[in-house]
């Protein structure tokens, strides 16, 4: 049995673990990290343990590391992939840091370059530039695949201050970010984002989403909108959206 845990807002990261397991040639189980997280204790038993999740300001987002730390980790081959945009940083080197000191005998850490999604300062991504991207990762999925099954080993360099110090900034923005979403009159109340938000940060109340200091920041939320009526920083009504184009909204709802 091979156990693959994932974090995923727009897709891109779902959609690395939905290969992998299907590449496996082994019974696989595709878990939530957002949806597991909730469980007051977390025991984790199989023949090899993979953990997916996106890069955010160079280190993995909140739930994943709390994730980490929170679960014994029964296995004896863990693997991690970061999938990234721009740059992964240091967000491997903080998984390793944490998985090393657990009672595993093999691992490997390695990333997946993925469509860049943080449209708040990037913008939205270029179809040119989207489509190569989306090659890169099929590419790098494949990879990340045969090296599970092959259980391939490695080492990383987990001194990364500089990144370590972005991250940290970026977690203390993610206490506060919550405030800045905003609902348009565009807003049908469907409620879709209320069901898709994986660690449960949006609430409706009178037909309109309403949200919460559990928010990760995963923006999962305005990019999925089919009315694009979230809003926040500089996106607008207008913005284009990105969500990753083979994953459906439904495979992610909660």
């Amino acid at each position: 049995m091979t156990k693959i845990y994932f974090f995923s807002g727009t897709g891109n990261t779902f959609w690395s673990a939905k290969k992998i397991a299907e590449q496996i040639d082994d019974k696989c189980e595709l878990i939530n990290i957002g949806v597991e997280a909730e469980k007051s204790s977390i025991v984790i038993e199989a023949d090899a343990v993979v953990l997916l999740f996106p890069a955010y300001a160079y280190g993995p987002p909140l739930i994943v590391k709390n994730f980490v730390r929170k679960a014994a980790i029964k296995t004896p081959y863990f693997a991690a992939f970061v999938t990234h945009g721009t740059l992964p940083g240091g967000a491997l080197a903080d998984i390793c840091r944490i998985v090393r000191r657990k009672e595993i005998k093999a691992f490997y850490f390695s990333n997946i370059p993925a469509v860049e999604n943080y449209i708040a300062i990037f913008g939205p991504p270029k179809p040119k530039t989207a489509e190569r991207r989306l090659g890169l990762q099929n590419d790098a999925t494949t990879k990340a695949a045969r090296c599970v099954i092959e259980r391939k080993t490695n080492r990383i360099n987990t001194f990364r201050p500089c990144s370590t110090f972005i991250s940290t900034l970026f977690s203390l923005g993610v206490k506060i970010f919550f405030k800045w979403y905003k609902v348009n009159k565009d807003c049908d109340g469907c409620g879709e984002c209320e069901k898709l938000c994986p660690v449960s940060a949006i609430t409706m109340k009178g037909g309109r989403p309403e949200f919460s200091k559990k928010c990760e920041h995963c923006q999962g939320c305005l990019n999925w909108c089919k009315k694009n009526a979230i809003l926040f920083a500089r996106i607008k009504s207008g913005t284009i959206r990105y969500h990753h184009p083979e994953i459906k909204v439904e495979e992610l709802l909660r």
